[in-house]
């Protein structure tokens, strides 16, 4: 039997929900971004610097093997940046996944589920559609069974019945 989440944890889910939103898609675009660096730096061998002597914006070819030391290029290294902003990103949606995850009491291979979200491209927009339904659709029915109960008088207990027996005087 799986365990269900706490009607007191109900309102921190829902913070935890808002802020894995905000964090899966901006874990997603950056993975996206990281993918087109990948290939402009795999596929056409070069990277993209800013604030270069150049102009605003340059291309420059990759080092040849064994003389990267001695290529230095003036300005702003843009894939770098890219690359270093998914990791902290990607470890800030660690954090927003577990603090969903762990209230949910959802099994583990969940958790690696959406952990997997941010390192495969558009997987994390795909799961955060999905969790956001579930988890919504989840709460949203408890939320309403609480109100329906708490709205609902309680019953008149039963008239107390007397037997012959029991009554003294």
């Amino acid at each position: 039997m799986q365990l269900q989440p706490k009607p007191a944890d109900y309102p921190r889910i829902r913070k935890a929900l808002s802020f894995y939103k905000v964090t899966s898609v901006i874990t997603g675009v950056m993975l996206l971004l990281l993918c087109a660096v990948m290939v402009m730096k795999y596929a056409f061998n070069v990277q993209l610097f800013l604030f270069t002597d150049d102009g605003f914006a340059h291309f420059y070819e990759l080092a040849p093997e064994g003389i990267e030391s001695d290529f230095q290029a003036s300005g702003f290294d843009l894939f770098k940046a890219i690359l270093i902003a998914h990791g902290w990103f990607y470890v800030v949606y660690l954090v927003s996944d577990f603090l969903l995850w762990s209230p949910m009491r959802w099994g583990f291979l969940k958790f690696l589920l959406i952990a997997l979200g941010g390192v495969i491209p558009f997987m994390s927009f795909f799961l955060e559609a999905r969790i956001v339904r579930e988890v919504n659709g989840f709460l949203d029915s408890r939320e309403g069974a609480l109100a329906s109960d708490a709205s609902t008088p309680p019953s008149a207990a039963p008239a107390a019945t007397t037997s012959k027996g029991s009554l003294k005087r």
